[in-house]
């Protein structure tokens, strides 16, 4: 008796493992295609230096911890864990400084979209902030740009305003709508 029952229990078995076998999951060829798929015409570099020169003259250099070179119909490259830029004068000093946490640079117009705490130092110190600031290298003395709103300090000043042009060394700039606190010294009012 107890032969049959064993019998019987792994007859079962048998039979409820080969159903359970007839019914499993199955994947779509999408689901396979899109699992197995690799990411296809990007290019990742990490720890990149980047110089910049014309004539033989180096103008920038760029720094960031990953970059990703994507070969689109219009290719372009993005720094999506910061991007940080020295830009130099002639003598190869460093003229303003900037840094940010994201960055596009589309090629075939040379220009970069920066974006989120976006920080631009020149030599005196005086800071620019915003969230959005384009630097195009074919506008030539108004490199920085951007609609949006930017914040400058400086050791005397704080001013606010809704875009800004400015050259490259970030010597001086131009505010859109500037508003804010200027200390003006009294040998500097009229008499």
């Amino acid at each position: 008796m107890k032969f049959l029952r064993r019998l019987h229990t792994y007859y079962l078995s048998v039979v409820l493992l080969f159903l359970c076998s007839l019914t499993a999951c199955e994947n779509s060829l999408d689901d396979i295609n899109r699992i197995t798929a690799k990411e296809t015409g990007v290019e990742t570099a990490k720890g990149v230096t980047i110089l910049y020169t014309i004539g033989s003259k180096t103008k920038s250099r760029i720094s960031a911890p990953l970059m990703l070179r994507h070969q689109e119909a219009v290719p372009y490259i993005e720094f999506t864990k910061t991007i940080h830029a020295d830009f130099f004068n002639d003598t190869l000093g460093i003229e303003s400084t900037m840094d940010a946490h994201y960055a596009k640079y589309n090629e075939t117009e040379s220009k970069v979209f920066l974006r989120d705490s976006v920080v631009v130092i020149n030599t005196k110190g005086d800071t620019l902030y915003c969230n959005e600031l384009y630097w195009d290298r074919k506008r030539t003395g108004e490199e920085f740009y951007t609609d949006k709103p930017v914040r400058i300090r400086t050791p005397t000043h704080i001013l606010d305003g809704d875009g800004l042009d400015a050259p490259q060394d970030f010597k001086s700039w131009h505010l859109i709508n500037g508003r804010g606190i200027v200390r003006v010294g009294s040998s500097e009012f009229p008499q």
